[in-house]
Formats: C-alpha cells, sequence, structure tokens
C-alpha cells in the first residue's frame, strides 16, 4: 500500500515553510510521496489574492525538480468551498491502494475537534501535525507529530511585502520568485 502525504492550503504564495514541512513530513513519516492541493475556497479564509490558476502555477514551479512532491487540483476543478472532508472522499474513492496523511501546522491542530465531519475525516486519514510554538494540541483526535524547524514565514508576510515593492526573494522558492516577478503578483496599483 502506498503511503501518500496530503498539504493543502491556500498557497497564496507558496514559500519555503510550506516546502520544509513538506519535506520532513515525507521523510519522517516515510511517505512515497507529499501531494499539494491548492484549495480553491478555503472555508476559513477570505479570498485569495491571486486566481486560483495563478496558485496552482506556483506551485507547480515551486515542487519542480522534487521526484516525491505532486501536484493535484481535485478542490480547483471540484470549485466552491474546498471542504476537506470532501476532497478526501473523492481521493479514497479513487485510489483504493493508498493510505493518506493529512498534514496540518499546529495552528489548526488546535481547532482540529471543530473542523466538518471531522469523525468521518479521522476514518479516512492519519493527520500529522507540525510542531510550532505557542499551540496546543487537542488530544480529541489522534495526530502524529513532526518537529520541524522554525521558519517564520507565512504567506501574508510575502504578499504586505511584495504590495509595498519590498523583496521577497530567499521567501520563496526562486521559481516562484520568478513568477511573481513575471506577472507582477501582489503588487499594489
Amino acid at each position: 500500500m502506498r503511503r501518500i502525504g496530503i498539504l493543502g492550503g491556500t498557497f497564496d504564495p507558496p514559500h519555503h515553510g510550506h516546502m520544509v514541512m513538506a519535506e520532513y513530513v515525507y521523510n519522517e513519516m516515510e511517505l512515497d510521496e507529499i501531494w499539494f492541493i491548492p484549495s480553491h475556497l478555503p472555508p476559513h479564509k477570505q479570498k485569495a489574492a491571486v486566481s486560483s490558476e495563478e496558485r496552482l502555477q506556483m506551485v507547480e514551479q515551486a515542487v519542480a525538480g522534487n521526484n516525491h512532491f505532486k501536484v493535484s487540483s481535485v478542490e480547483l476543478d471540484r470549485k466552491g468551498k474546498s471542504y476537506t472532508i470532501d476532497t478526501m472522499r473523492e481521493l479514497t474513492r479513487s485510489n483504493k491502494e493508498v493510505k493518506f496523511y493529512f498534514i496540518i501546522g499546529g495552528d489548526m491542530v488546535a481547532s482540529l475537534s471543530q473542523w466538518h465531519n471531522i469523525e468521518e475525516l479521522g476514518k479516512l486519514v492519519q493527520f500529522v501535525g507540525v510542531t510550532r510554538p505557542g499551540y496546543d494540541w487537542d488530544g480529541k483526535i489522534p495526530v502524529y507529530h513532526v518537529e520541524i524547524p522554525l521558519l517564520e514565514i507565512s504567506s501574508s508576510l510575502i504578499r504586505e511585502r511584495a504590495s509595498v515593492g519590498k523583496s521577497i526573494r530567499y521567501l520563496v522558492p526562486d521559481n516562484v520568485y520568478q513568477f511573481i516577478k513575471e506577472h507582477r503578483l501582489y503588487e499594489s496599483d
């Protein structure tokens, strides 16, 4: 049985924090692959700053050159709110010989028991939480813990810096940096 990690998110834009998280979980959990799944409309966030197509292209750029990282457009293709339960129902139905590991940050683990249809979701996936300082673990749902180095990088920080003309180089993978510059993403008018 193949072991696949799922890393979902808005990826607005994808950054080195996402890549480090995925690489550490890939190694620590001895997974076969990590699938990055950009969300269409996350239920807990506002609309993304750039289009779904641009976010998908940035994630494809970010994972280029890493053979165990793949990109899935399953949530973008489905449209509407991107509930994890809907995605995992679809993925488990079409991938019977796969055990899925859903990767979440420490900030999300704290509210995991409040996720939409969490009981069913817990039967479809094994949760893997990456350690982040300042968040408590919710012991109601079983979660594997993987420690990663602390990188204080966020997509909102990157968007903010880009909007005022500050450098975002070295916060995002080089291909993503070039894509953002070429398409003038996140620049203020």
